[in-house]
Parts: structure tokens; sequence; C-alpha cells
């Protein structure tokens, strides 16, 4: 059971993970809620039955204003989204011995990274874990349509996946700081749903899911925060 769920008596002096997702754009075939799905996901798979692990709800928006030009998306942006960070560390510190955010979202980056550093600063055993696989592409592509349709099928509207800008996300940028995704892409996607799969979806989450493991127990901060 995750936080959420249990009375405080209930609550065991365990390491917190929190996902931290968004609200936006993944294409015209995925859910406005692809990374707090997949950020939730990851942590819970990670947890598991164990009790010095416990699952906190998800923070649902974050920093999501290269998305603006689509409908649905809902940005707090990086100046609101440390804020929320910093002060649900400094909460859960009172209780919980460590504290892992669980990023979903790449466009969270870098304020998820540097709400930690100030929480370590402070003296609260804080770190973070981004939600991602080697070679993966960057926008409701193959990658997080697998993801998708290992998680829940019924949400992946197949027939309207299509490719959408493919090139190297280093030769998009440019534009997209000046024009957002829509700039470089017009149904949103950066990349290729086809021959997205779950079963491919299912190894990607256990691979990320084994990592998160791994990281939390060995427990070593780097300076950026981030679990090495």
């Amino acid at each position: 059971m995750g936080l959420g769920g249990r009375a405080w008596p209930d609550v065991p002096a365990a390491t917190l993970l929190v996902p931290v997702g968004s609200c936006e754009q993944h294409g015209p075939h995925l859910p406005l809620d692809t990374d707090t799905r997949v950020a939730t996901a990851v942590a819970r798979r990670a947890a598991g039955d164990d009790p010095a692990l416990l699952v906190a709800p998800p923070l649902a928006y974050g920093a999501s204003g290269e998305h603006e030009a689509f409908a649905g998306t809902l940005s707090i942006g990086h100046d609101a989204l440390s804020v929320v960070l910093v002060e649900l560390g400094r909460s859960a510190a009172r209780w919980a011995p460590r504290l892992v955010f669980v990023n979903g979202h790449g466009g969270n980056l870098p304020t998820v990274p540097d709400a930690v550093v100030q929480l370590r600063a402070e003296g609260r055993d804080a770190a973070w874990w981004p939600c991602a696989v080697a070679g993966g592409d960057a926008h409701a592509g193959r990658t997080e349509t697998s993801i998708l349709l290992a998680l829940d099928p019924a949400a992946v509207r197949t027939a309207a996946a299509a490719p959408g800008a493919t090139a190297p996300l280093d030769e998009l940028l440019p534009a997209m700081r000046a024009g957002g995704v829509a700039a470089v892409s017009p149904n949103g996607v950066l990349g290729d749903p086809t021959g997205a799969s779950a079963e491919e979806g299912e190894r990607l989450l256990a691979e990320m899911t084994v990592a998160l493991r791994a990281r939390v127990a060995r427990w070593r901060p780097a300076p950026t925060g981030r679990l090495t």
C-alpha cells in the first residue's frame, strides 16, 4: 500500500519515493498523464512489497511550457515546480529518513536536481532518479508508446499513432527553444511510435525498476543529487 491509502499511525519510517510527472500532450495517441503514469509505475514496481520503501501520491504537474501550443497541457513552470519540490522535501524530511523524486518528465530538468541540491544543503537526505532508458526516443515515440502499451493498452490510440520529428534532439533544440515542440512537430511527437509493443514496454519498465531499486539500495547521491 502506498502512502495515500494509509492512516498516519501506519506510516513507516521508510525511504519515500515521490513520482514527479506532468500533464502535457503526448501526440494524438497517448494520454496527457503519460509521464505521471510512467513515474508512478516505476516507483511502485521498485517499492514492491519492501517495507523500507514507500510510494507517495504523484506530483502530476510539472514544467511543460514547451508543449503549451497543444490543448490539454497544464504547466506550473520551473519556479513553481522548484518551490513545490523543496517544500515537499522539507515536509517529508520531518518523518521520512530519505526521499527520492522519481522524475518521469525530462522537461522538469534542471529544476528537479536543483531542488534536491538545495534540500541536501539544508541537511535533508534527498535524491532523484530519472525514468529514462538508453537509446530511447524523446517524446511520445516508440519508447513511451511501448511503455503505455504495457501499462494500459486501452489508453493508447494505436490507429492515431504516427511519426513526428525524428531528427536527433540536439538538432531540434534551437527551434524548440524558440517556438516549443509545435515548431518542429505539428503532431507533438518527437520520434516514431511505429513498432511499439507491450513486450518492449515491459522490458523497459523492468530495466528502469531494477536500476532504481539498485541505486536506492546503494544510496550514493552525486553532487547533483542523482542516485548513482
